[in-house]
């Protein structure tokens, strides 16, 4: 079998309901994988029915999971669903992760907690537990932010908790290269989704817009192909994280 051909295949995609997430449930379905959507609260389940709605539509197989990554035996119980279910996960992608724009001086301990919880204690749980239960020769995917190369103050939760995930990659990568399993983590620049602008002012988004070298916010359908791209025919690329951001930030 190819490395491309995702016939069959079973990938499962942390916050996998909207956003890049569902763009990829949506087109790994398309090309024969089979899905598991994971969505955090009631908040998304809308989307999340219809993530799965259009996939079952276009006669692809997916189910729903609903689970707080922060307690880590969620993230355990969810890779024991995918198994129940499929009989195993071979790709294990992790879109996950909160934003906060707060001035360093005024970001309180409780908002570190969460931003730490959320953008970095998830993804270390999630890739330890994808090395465990994935197939030989699977393949690790985690979403950071390009803000890891930007020297900029007010994202120090975001970048600050995301900047771990990269040393998690190349740990891994080590540790689980002898199955054939690559690790990778795609840094995008800003999306241009509801992820993004509920933070920012408009002039912070003209600013943004205007700050990558081939103009405008990162479209995700630029980068969905990057991430699938890394999962199959790319993967001999491991350890590594990739900027694709338009000339964001570089480095």
């Amino acid at each position: 079998m190819a490395r491309n051909d995702l016939t069959g295949k079973v990938v499962l995609i942390a916050g996998g309901a909207k956003n890049l997430g569902g763009l990829l449930s949506r087109d790994f379905a398309s090309k024969g994988a089979k899905i598991v959507v994971h969505y955090n609260s009631e908040s998304t389940k809308i989307d999340a029915e219809k993530t799965l709605a259009d996939v079952t539509n276009a006669g692809g197989e997916a189910f729903l999971f609903q689970a707080d990554l922060t307690d880590v035996k969620n993230i355990v119980k969810l890779f024991d669903a995918a198994i129940e279910r499929f009989g195993g996960v071979d790709i294990a992608i992790n879109t996950v992760g909160k934003v906060l724009k707060k001035p360093f001086a005024e970001t309180t301990e409780e908002e570190y907690d969460s931003m730490s919880d959320i953008n970095s204690k998830v993804a270390y749980f999630f890739i330890q537990e994808a090395g465990k239960r994935i197939n030989e020769n699977g393949k690790i995917n985690t979403i950071v932010t390009s803000l890891l190369a930007a020297y900029t103050g007010l994202y120090s939760t975001y970048a600050g908790a995301k900047a771990p995930v990269e040393h998690f990659t190349r740990a891994a990568s080590k540790e689980f290269g002898p199955r054939g399993i690559s690790v990778t983590a795609v840094a995008p620049g800003p999306m241009d989704t509801p992820f993004f602008y509920g933070q920012e002012t408009a002039d912070a988004v003209a600013y943004h817009k205007s700050a990558s070298a081939l103009g405008g916010l990162t479209d995700i359908k630029d980068i969905a192909p990057l991430v699938e791209f890394l999962v199959t025919d790319g993967w001999w690329i491991t350890g590594q994280t990739i900027f694709a951001n338009g000339g964001y930030t570089t480095r």
